[in-house]
């Protein structure tokens, strides 16, 4: 089997719990070091599937990848290589896609609510989960690409996660692992106390408290989503 590429454009928003469900299936990846300068893969068929994690960037900003990996998603689209978005993976796919990416009414740091569309698509990515806790961590969203079917909404961001054929593109974070969060939270202090004024802002206290339940209830909405995913994978 072809492996996962895995594309990570900050050296603290790893994959976290996304490379840990692909290795208990023994689904090979392969870890693409955007922060570090490496190259973006020419070909998309190289691989099973692409996954794009976060990122403290725009999509809008003028970095010299940004362009090479819109591109590499367009041709993943065009030859039914599965997409996989996490916030700003999720922006990536979306304005490859046709989309747009613009800022959110508010900045989300933290854990919020968040509502699964009562559809079939709905049902289809997150089975009989109706609502669920997440991470966040954003500025800006990204508007739905034609024929991209809304999956889920929260009260400070209408757009949380779309799915257009095999792709999946997410605004929140459902990859976070104990870890992920306190050196978010430990890298991030001058930006939440920056962003304080949004009601979608929590404190690093408040983000850590029961955390380890919290990351317990958001795997297993990982675990439906990544398995839904990963039907698409060419194996």
């Amino acid at each position: 089997m072809k492996p996962v590429a895995i594309f990570r454009h900050s050296r603290i928003e790893g994959p976290g719990y996304f490379s840990w469900w692909l290795e208990t299936r023994r689904i090979p990846w392969r870890l693409v070091r955007i922060d570090a300068g490496e190259a973006v893969p020419a070909d998309p068929r190289a691989f099973s599937g692409l996954a794009l994690m976060g990122g403290p960037m725009s999509v809008n900003d003028p970095l010299p990848w940004v362009a090479a990996v819109l591109e590499l998603v367009r041709q993943a689209a065009a030859a039914d290589v599965p997409v996989l978005g996490h916030c700003l993976g999720g922006q990536l796919l979306a304005k490859a896609l046709g989309g747009t990416v613009a800022a959110n009414p508010v900045k989300e740091i933290g854990w919020g609510r968040v509502a699964v569309a009562d559809s079939s698509a709905g049902r289809d990515w997150f089975g009989e989960t109706r609502e669920f806790l997440s991470f966040h961590w954003h500025g800006e969203t990204f508007s739905l690409p034609a024929g991209a079917a809304l999956l889920a909404s929260s009260p400070h961001c209408a757009h949380q996660a779309f799915a257009v054929g095999p792709h999946l593109g997410l605004q929140c974070h459902v990859e976070m692992t104990p870890g992920l969060v306190r050196a978010w939270c430990a890298a991030g202090a001058e930006e939440i106390a920056a962003s304080r004024a949004s009601p979608a802002v929590q404190t690093p206290e408040e983000m850590e408290r029961d955390l380890d339940a919290r990351i317990a209830q958001l795997r297993a909405v990982a675990d439906r989503l990544y398995s839904r995913w990963a039907e698409g994978l060419a194996r």
